[in-house]
């Protein structure tokens, strides 16, 4: 039997090599091929795998010529130098190693906010240039300050730990992390607007989402109490930076850091320069341990998949065996498109999915289904969740996650019914898998419905009550908008009333908000599958 072969074309850890080895695995390591497109277009055909950094850039027309490849293998978290619908309609597995590099970066966090609090690379250049303006730098005591995470996941659960032993307070935003684990950790859950009253030090640590982008803009920074430190080791776009400049120029923030930067490699920036920024180079993850520990995983997840068939911490594809697999993609399908739109409808946090699983479908290996079910509901606000991750992501949160089994008790050969309870309110979905294999929704809030999933829809509860029929498609219509598709629901005549609707192209939000002006209507949303 043939050796499965690996190219690495990026500087990984000479510890990927000798795993890959070790495994029985060939291994062609190349670690600055990366940087010549060209060159790793032509060859890539020659191999199984590709494993790779952030260097690398595996785009639509080199996956075009890798006719052999299976696998890509990302040590770290970030998957954006992967084109991933590209890869997934060649059939390429894309894994990562999301948790690896988690203490490295917040370490880095910490190590910035304490360099802020006290001025040192300020200090250090003005000392080794033979100043000696001791009175000059005059830092603050971190002890008894109160430290804002924005996103308790995984790293900002560690940054709060560490801030927690050096006497910090530490308040937390996080629409996913629930009050039981706030308390566990020892942080205060608060509001975004809380956090930016109440902090001396603010720090960030969510994905770079829709939701999520910009979230520190002009507005954020006035809610802010005046000399707050700003660090940034998350992601580039979570900050406006201009903005910071001008906060610092107006003496609003006393300080920032910044590893990360809107574009990267960051050559110049306006942050740059300013006698009250301290920057690194998106150092998060470079330590000499966390290379170790994604090089490890990376490799070990490769060989794995390469020599056995196994599949984990997979971005496109969930963890399941190739014999199960035919069975279980569309329910998998389904799953996904049902926590999506609970999702995206779910505003505030999450304290507990109940999923069940009825007919057929409950005989199923349900563990993949439900991990769909998490990836679709989180991934809204978080972004990189994937099938693997999100059962991980939301154990960390604190979320309960029940999965129900039981024997048909419906129309319908198998059932899904998603029910998502926040702090405010409690939403169910359910849906089913026709002969056709595609997803349909059958049921929102108790309210029958059939309806297949699009691209682009506009979801509508209202009242059932004449004339918004009219009103409703009238605005649509107004705005050019073409329907695809139409469906309605009601309890009873006169009571609560949806409207599901799919739309040809992307709903703008002066649209959306001349539909919520209706009388008869309670609540309207964009939703994109």
């Amino acid at each position: 039997m043939t050796k499965p072969k690996v190219l690495i074309s990026d500087a990984l850890s000479p510890a990927a090599v000798q795993i890959f080895k070790d495994r029985g695995v060939e291994v062609d390591f190349q670690p600055n091929l990366g940087k010549d497109k060209d060159k790793l277009a032509e060859i890539i055909c020659n191999y199984d795998g590709l494993a790779i950094r952030s260097a690398t850039k595996a785009t639509a027309k080199i996956l075009e010529k890798a006719t052999n490849l299976k696998v890509i293998g990302r040590a770290g978290i970030g998957v954006d130098n992967v084109e991933i619908p590209a890869a997934t309609a060649k059939g390429i597995i894309v894994m990562n190693t999301p948790f690896g590099n988690s203490i490295t970066t917040a370490e880095h966090a910490i190590t910035l906010m304490l360099a802020l609090a006290r001025e040192i690379p300020q200090a250090d250049a003005s000392t080794q240039a033979g100043k000696w303006e001791k009175n000059r730098f005059m830092g603050v005591e971190i002890t008894g300050k109160v430290l804002g995470v924005v996103g308790c996941g995984n790293i900002g659960s560690i940054v709060a730990d560490r801030a927690l032993g050096l006497r910090m307070k530490v308040v937390a935003f996080d629409p996913f992390l629930s009050p039981e684990r706030a308390k566990d950790i020892g942080v205060e859950k608060v509001e975004l607007d809380d956090l930016l009253k109440r902090a001396d030090f603010i720090t960030l640590h969510t994905p770079l989402t829709e939701k999520t982008k910009n979230i520190i803009d002009a507005a954020a920074i006035a809610k802010m109490k005046k000399g707050v430190r700003l660090i940034n080791c998350a992601r580039g776009g979570l900050v406006d930076e201009q903005a910071v400049v001008d906060a610092l120029n107006s003496k609003h923030i006393a300080g920032a850091a910044f590893d990360v930067f809107v574009e990267e490699p960051a050559n110049t920036n306006v942050l740059f320069g300013h006698p009250n920024v301290i920057c690194t180079p998106h150092l998060g993850a470079s330590t000499t341990e966390a290379q170790e520990n994604v090089a490890l995983q990376v490799a070990e997840q490769m060989s794995d998949y390469l020599l056995t068939g196994a599949i984990s911490n997979a971005v496109n594809f969930p963890s399941i065996t190739a014999e199960e697999a035919p069975k279980l993609k569309p329910f998998i399908a389904l799953a996904e498109k049902l926590g999506s739109f609970a999702g995206q409808l779910t505003e505030s946090g999450i304290l507990k999915v109940e999923i069940t699983y009825e007919g057929h479908v409950a005989e199923m290996k349900i563990k993949a289904i439900t991990s769909a079910v998490l990836s679709g509901l989180l991934r809204p606000m978080l972004g990189e969740v994937n099938v693997v991750s999100a059962p991980v992501v939301a154990k960390e949160r604190g979320m309960v996650v029940d999965e129900i089994v039981r024997a048909a008790q419906s129309d319908y050969e198998s059932l899904i019914t998603v029910t998502v309870a926040t702090e405010r309110q409690e939403r169910s979905v359910s849906g089913t898998v026709y002969h056709d294999g595609k997803p349909r929704l059958v049921d929102i809030k108790g309210i029958r419905v059939d309806a297949e999933f699009g691209k682009s829809m506009i979801y509508v509860t209202n009242e059932d009550k004449p004339g918004f029929i009219g009103s409703f498609a009238g605005l649509l219509g107004d705005a050019k908008l073409n329907i695809a598709t139409f469906h309605l629901g009601r309890v009873e005549q006169g009571g609560d009333a949806i409207a599901l609707v799919e739309v040809d192209g992307a709903v703008p939000a002066d649209v959306l908000a001349k539909v919520q002006a209706l009388p008869q209507v309670k609540q309207v949303k964009a939703l994109r599958f």
